[in-house]
């Protein structure tokens, strides 16, 4: 089965950009906390989402559909919320790959639920993508601490990221930019009520205007993948979205000369074999 090839490149320009917001994410932590970061970044969300939905005078999505995307924007700043908190773990190099193969495996198994299995070739090539997925996502933490709670962290975020894939899916077509403000929205009150709870003051804007990039960038992704899977099944949209730790790692290594390890490199290279796979 060959897809069209709009969905597909919608969903890989939501894994690139995704990947400059991960990229920028980090950034972003390094100077200030994960909760100051994910507050600003969901102000950068709604600000560029709302000017789009005001541009393109997009309608209001039925209330239905406004529900779902509400559920969408809280279950993923939970996911991110969760990524943040696991990165601040000992084992945080195991808290990438497992949001990342977690956020890609729930779509799959919904999608094989409600709309049935891919041709087997194109199930392999999802397969191989969650194992490239795993392997780019590895980090070089060294630690001999358990690793429980890196793993738990990384599949809560998980989870969340999977839950946000899903449920935008639900959205009904006919509306792209509304039911997205509605879905940052529901975020931006997720990470204000986090912050209530960790008794952190709001952070001023202008100390960390990365951060608000990282947001922008966020919403850039989020429309991508919105207009992905109006052509294309849900589980391919979001595994092909997943992708965006290989893009992560090739601005780190680009940008800032990090190491790259021989098991990221080898997952960069799984990742472009699973493409093919997939969309042939």
């Amino acid at each position: 089965m060959i897809l069209p090839l709009a969905g597909v490149l919608f969903a890989l320009a939501s894994a690139v950009v995704w990947g400059f917001a991960d990229f920028f994410g980090g950034l972003s932590s390094r100077r200030s906390s994960h909760l100051d970061v994910l507050a600003l970044s969901r102000v950068g969300l709604i600000s560029v989402l709302t000017v789009l939905a005001v541009m393109t005078r997009d309608a209001l999505p039925p209330l239905t559909s406004a529900g779902w995307a509400a559920a969408a924007g809280m279950t993923g700043a939970l996911g991110i919320a969760s990524l943040y908190r696991g990165l601040a773990t000992e084992r945080s190099s195991l808290v990438v790959p497992a949001a990342g193969v977690m956020g890609a495996v729930l779509p799959v198994l919904f999608a094989a639920l409600v709309d049935g299995f891919l041709p087997l070739a194109q199930q392999f090539g999802l397969l191989v993508a969650l194992g490239g997925i795993w392997m780019v996502s590895q980090g070089h933490n060294d630690s001999s601490s358990p690793a429980s709670r890196g793993l738990l962290f990384g599949a809560l975020a998980g989870v969340g990221f999977g839950g946000f894939f899903i449920m935008l899916g639900q959205v009904e077509p006919g509306t792209t930019f509304t039911p997205l403000v509605i879905a940052a929205l529901a975020g931006f009150v997720v990470s204000l009520i986090i912050l209530a709870i960790a008794r952190v003051r709001f952070p001023v804007p202008t100390k960390n205007p990365t951060a608000l990039l990282t947001g922008a960038l966020d919403a850039t992704g989020v429309v991508f993948y919105m207009l992905a899977i109006r052509w294309i099944r849900l589980d391919v949209a979001a595994v092909l979205g997943s992708l965006y730790p290989a893009i992560a790692v090739l601005l780190f290594r680009g940008v800032l000369k990090e190491h790259v390890s021989t098991t990221q490199w080898v997952g960069l290279g799984v990742c472009v074999v699973a493409i093919s796979l997939i969309v042939v």
